[in-house]
């Protein structure tokens, strides 16, 4: 498993839809996506510029079916 890097909530959402997930609703600071064929979809938090914990990170990787080698090569 690779190194996880440190990304904000808005840097982690562009990524994101840049890549196959479009964003499916907003509520309050959180942003849901959803994979474009619909398999998966997580919320994203986005408060300010406050970078995400690498726990929460790896759960949110989890939640859409992506391994941190996937995050690399999507950046």
């Amino acid at each position: 498993m690779g190194t996880l890097r440190v990304l904000s909530g808005k840097k982690l959402l562009k990524i994101l839809l840049k890549n196959g997930f479009y964003a499916l609703r907003k509520k309050g600071s959180h942003v849901f996506v959803e994979s474009i064929d619909g398999r998966c979809g997580t919320a994203v938090p986005l408060h300010g510029n406050e970078d995400l914990g690498k726990g929460l990170l790896r759960s949110i990787l989890n939640d859409l079916d992506l391994t941190v080698e996937d995050l690399e090569e999507m950046m």
